[in-house]
C-alpha cells in the first residue's frame, strides 16, 4: 500500500505538471505564438491549469498530429496549436488518411494573416520589384517556406506568381519547419524572401527590431499595430488574399465533460476586454469559434482548400 506521503507528492507533482500546449513546430514561429497567447490569457481563469509550453516538430504537423491522434488522444489536458495551414495539410492528406474527424477542436484564438517579407537591407523595396525579379531570373531567388510544395506558405506564393502571370514550378523554394527557422535562414541569407504569416513578422519588424521589410500583406486592408506601414498586395495590383485560423485542438478520446471544460475556459477567456489587448499585441484580430461551432468551421475550410489545392494539381 502506498504511504500517504508517497500519495501527497505524486499528487503535488501531477499539480505541478499543469497542463501541455504543444507547439507541432520548432519555436519562434506562429504556432508557438498560438501557444503563449493561449497561455497568457489562460492566466485570468481560475479553473484553467497553468499552461506549459513544449515543442514536437516534424512532417509540417504530421508528427505532433498522429503521436497525439494516436498515442496520447485521451490526456485531458493536453492541447495542440493549429493553423490553417494545418487544415490544408489534412485536405491534401499530408497526414496520411487522418481526416478531421479524428481530434477534438478546441478554440479558434484570433485570425493572422499572409505576408511576403525580405530583410531591411534587400535589394526589394516592394512587391513590383521582387514580381519583376521572378519573372526575370526566379533561379536566382531562394524562397523560404515553411513545409514543403502545396504548404501554405506555398501556396501564398503560387497565388502571387500565378496572378503576376508567373508559372509557379519556376519558383525556388526552400522548404523549413516553422516560420521561426524560414526568418532565421532569411538573416543569415540562405534565402531571399519569405513567405509566412504577419504575427511572425511583426516579432522581426516592431520597433527596436527593424530587421525585415514586409513587402505585401495578404489581408483585405492594411493591418493596425506594426505592420500599420506595410501594404497590401491588393494595393500594389495583385489580388491575393490569405487568411490565416489559429486554434488549439484536443486528442479524440478526451471524455466530453474534460472537452466542455476545456471550452467553455476558451470561451470566457476569448470574450473578455483583457483577451482583445492580448491577441492584438501577438499580432492577432479578431476570429473566435469554439466546440461544434468551431468543428463546422474546420469541415468546410478542408473542403475549401481541397478545392485550392486542385487548382494547382496537388492532390492525384
Amino acid at each position: 500500500m502506498k504511504s500517504l506521503f508517497s500519495i501527497l507528492i505524486a499528487g503535488a507533482a501531477l499539480h505541478c505538471a499543469g497542463a501541455e500546449c504543444i507547439v507541432p513546430s520548432k519555436p519562434g514561429g506562429a504556432m508557438d505564438l498560438t501557444c503563449k497567447l493561449a497561455r497568457e490569457g489562460l492566466r485570468s481563469e481560475a479553473d484553467a491549469p497553468a499552461l506549459r509550453l513544449s515543442y514536437l516538430p516534424g512532417g509540417i504537423g504530421a508528427v505532433a498530429w498522429h503521436t497525439m491522434a494516436a498515442q496520447r488522444g485521451s490526456e485531458k489536458d493536453t492541447l495542440v496549436a493549429f493553423s490553417g495551414g494545418s487544415l490544408l495539410n489534412l485536405a491534401q492528406g499530408k497526414f496520411g488518411k487522418a481526416s478531421a474527424d479524428d481530434v477534438r477542436w478546441v478554440a479558434a484564438l484570433g485570425a493572422d494573416y499572409g505576408m511576403i517579407a525580405v530583410r531591411s537591407d534587400s535589394a526589394f523595396r516592394n512587391l513590383a520589384d521582387l514580381i519583376d525579379a521572378l519573372r526575370r531570373e526566379p533561379e536566382k531567388v531562394l524562397i523560404g517556406v515553411s513545409g514543403t510544395i502545396g504548404s501554405q506558405d506555398w501556396m501564398k506564393m503560387a497565388l502571387l506568381a500565378r496572378s503576376a502571370g508567373i508559372d509557379p514550378k519556376v519558383l525556388r523554394f526552400v522548404a523549413l519547419e516553422g516560420g521561426g527557422e524560414a526568418f532565421t535562414a532569411m538573416h543569415a541569407n540562405h534565402v531571399q524572401v519569405v513567405s509566412g504569416d504577419a504575427s511572425e513578422a511583426t516579432l522581426y519588424a516592431g520597433a527596436g527590431a527593424g530587421k525585415v521589410r514586409v513587402l505585401a500583406v495578404l489581408s483585405e486592408r492594411r493591418l493596425p499595430g506594426v505592420l500599420s506601414q506595410a501594404p497590401t498586395a491588393r494595393e500594389q495590383g495583385v489580388d491575393v488574399v490569405w487568411p490565416i485560423i489559429r486554434g488549439v485542438w484536443m486528442g479524440p478520446k478526451v471524455a466530453d465533460a474534460e472537452y466542455r471544460r476545456w471550452v467553455g475556459s476558451f470561451e470566457r477567456m476569448t470574450s473578455s476586454a483583457d483577451f482583445a489587448r492580448l491577441r492584438a499585441a501577438h499580432g492577432l484580430y479578431p476570429f473566435t469559434l469554439t466546440g461544434p461551432a468551431l468543428t463546422d468551421y474546420i469541415h468546410k475550410a478542408v473542403a475549401d482548400y481541397n478545392r485550392q489545392a486542385r487548382q494547382f494539381k496537388l492532390i492525384r
